[in-house]
């Protein structure tokens, strides 16, 4: 399948300073070919997967993670069950050096799936990052997560936040779809969810064309990134990614976060608002809603007609103005 693809274009980044404020606001996925290769995480990575593992195991203070467990059978995929009343996994609180040992156990096609997703780096690895495994134009970024597992299949997902991945150990294949292709990619249910963003039913090994036949249509637009350890990719906010760890030891470390200030909305926010409070309503009255939006949110008109004094929420939103923006909602909200 994955032959039939378009490649994501790719540059070679030998140092630090190709990370370029450019690259960092580009509107569609860059590789990023060896931007993390000197970290010593890397470094140990390339002798061994139990040297990898000690080397992590250095940093561990002993805070529990919480680990998606799958039996073999599943293959690696984390996903709902047949049903959709469940999923076929079960997450459990495990100390992380019980992890890593599950990880290097012999036997790999007997072994049990595991996957330890979006943990904070700082929270249970403190002094990692010091021990020169970072990225200094990253370093101040608001959410450093590692994500540590055999060989897993995650399913096509967006992110709210700007992406920075690195592949600290294994290899790792991303395919991803410009936020364009959401109606081919039949996205599950928003409210109940595997891993807690909206992810696609279709499965990418064996996609189901009858089911699902606009599918069809996402992967002429698809775009796939092979990297190995040592390499990263550039994923911009709300590109959907499919994620697959190939490797019997797979670690990866990524940056997100927003081009905005923290004081800004969350977008999920508004679209689960419209759906309390405009998706039921006529279909007139949504399509006046939908010139309403586009007039105020999706294209602003200049609003030169109302004196700069009294535009309120018009004009440009700082801190204050949010603030008292979520006053107004709260107090709405818990009428």
């Amino acid at each position: 399948m994955y032959s039939a693809l378009d490649s994501v274009k790719s540059i070679v980044c030998e140092d630090y300073s190709a990370l370029s404020e450019s690259i960092l606001r580009a509107t569609e996925p860059v590789i990023l070919k060896g931007l993390v290769k000197a970290w010593p995480l890397v470094q140990h990575s390339q002798s061994s997967i139990v040297d990898s593992a000690n080397y992590l195991r250095r940093f561990y203070n002993d805070k529990p993670v919480f680990a998606m467990v799958a039996d073999a059978k599943e293959k690696g995929r984390f996903f709902y069950n047949e049903d959709l009343t469940g999923f076929n996994f079960a997450r459990q609180q495990m100390n992380f050096r019980d992890l890593l040992d599950a990880l290097i156990a012999d036997e790999p096609s007997q072994r049990k799936g595991f996957y330890v997703g979006s943990t904070s780096v700082d929270q249970i690895l403190p002094g990692l990052r010091d021990a020169q495994n970072d990225i200094p134009q990253l370093s101040d970024k608001p959410l450093v997560s590692i994500w540590v597992g055999n060989q897993s299949r995650i399913a096509a997902h967006y992110d709210v936040t700007d992406n920075v991945a690195c592949v600290a150990a294994g290899k790792r294949r991303f395919t991803l779809f410009g936020p364009e292709q959401l109606d081919n990619l039949y996205i599950g249910p928003l409210d109940f969810t595997p891993a807690g963003q909206p992810a696609s039913l279709v499965d990418f090994h064996q996609p189901d064309f009858i089911r699902f036949p606009k599918f069809k249509t996402a992967l002429e637009h698809a775009l796939v990134a092979e990297l190995e350890a040592g390499d990263g990719i550039f994923i911009p906010s709300m590109w959907w990614h499919h994620v697959e760890a190939l490797s019997d030891f797979n670690i990866l470390v990524n940056y997100w976060w927003r081009q905005v200030p923290n004081y800004v909305g969350v977008p999920s926010d508004a679209l689960n608002h419209a759906m309390l409070a405009i998706k039921s309503l006529p279909l007139e009255q949504r399509e006046a809603w939908r010139h309403l939006f586009d007039h105020y949110v999706f294209r602003p008109a200049e609003q030169e007609h109302i004196p700069a004094h009294a535009r309120g929420m018009l004009d440009a939103i700082d801190e204050n103005s949010a603030r008292k923006l979520r006053a107004v909602l709260l107090n709405k909200l818990n009428r």
